[in-house]
């Protein structure tokens, strides 16, 4: 089921707050430049690389030396200001070091709902691809209220892998992938390779949010994947803590967890 996976040339790559942020909340740059690395040396390969990025609260939580995340919008707001200048900084900088332009596009969901916003920015991803450059993606948190957020980036990047006629979607996780029980909890878990369908008996095995500093979990990727499958779009989660493994994934290697298209 993987053998398509080589041939894939669109793909959109999540990466969550919990990958990017160590333990304490600092960024782990070691993490950032990894990925930059890996993410370039596709491009070089002639992929077309879509990142979708959290991260711009929990970068202005610790810019701004909180002691805790906040609750209320306006601070949550105010904090992702801060750090999505912060975290667009440090990606520039870091592709830069391997020879690649970024783009920021910030997006809610009545932009990818409403014509004709929608076609512009489909027309916007097609300029920034067919010039080898990276566009990296986050939801417009200064703005978006109830009525126009997608709520977490997991279903931002279906959405988005949706909008581009992507090939592939890549879910970079704390976790290895879909496993048959908590592995936090159950340490003879198992890890699911494969996923040929979205039902009840997979939807039941997803739990609540991830991590502290995010606002994922096991629950919003399987939404994702039911998003991007049902659009003919295969879907992979994997562990986002060894970027480098994109490289033989990619290559079909049996990594992660495979959800097949419809």
């Amino acid at each position: 089921m993987r053998s398509s996976i080589p041939n894939a040339k669109r793909i959109v790559v999540k990466v969550g707050t919990s990958t990017l942020t160590h333990d304490n909340g600092t960024i782990n740059l070691v993490r950032m430049d990894k990925l930059a690395r890996i993410l370039s040396d596709l491009v070089n390969q002639g992929k077309q690389i879509i990142l979708v990025s959290s991260g711009a609260i929990a970068v202005g939580v610790n810019k701004l030396k909180m002691t805790e995340r906040p609750k209320t919008t306006p601070a949550k707001q105010a904090a992702a200001a801060v750090g999505q200048s912060e975290l667009m900084h440090l990606y520039a900088k870091f592709f830069s070091e391997y020879g690649h332009i970024v783009a920021q596009v910030l997006l809610t969901k009545d932009v990818v709902e409403t014509q004709p916003q929608r076609t512009n920015v489909i027309n916007t991803f097609d300029n920034l691809l067919s010039s080898a450059i990276i566009p990296i993606v986050n939801e417009n948190d200064t703005v978006a209220t109830d009525e126009i957020e997608f709520g977490d980036n997991d279903t931002l990047s279906a959405l988005v892998a949706t909008l581009v006629d992507a090939n592939l979607l890549i879910l970079l996780s704390d976790i290895e992938g879909l496993y048959d029980a908590d592995p936090h909890k159950h340490p003879q878990a198992k890890l699911i390779p494969t996923v040929e369908a979205i039902t009840p008996a997979i939807i039941a095995l997803a739990g609540g949010a991830g991590s502290t500093r995010g606002t994922g979990g096991m629950a919003t990727k399987i939404k994702a994947a039911k998003i991007a499958t049902q659009a003919h779009i295969a879907m992979i989660i994997t562990d986002g803590s060894k970027p480098e493994n994109l490289i033989p994934l990619l290559e079909g290697q049996a990594i992660g967890t495979f959800f097949k298209p419809v």
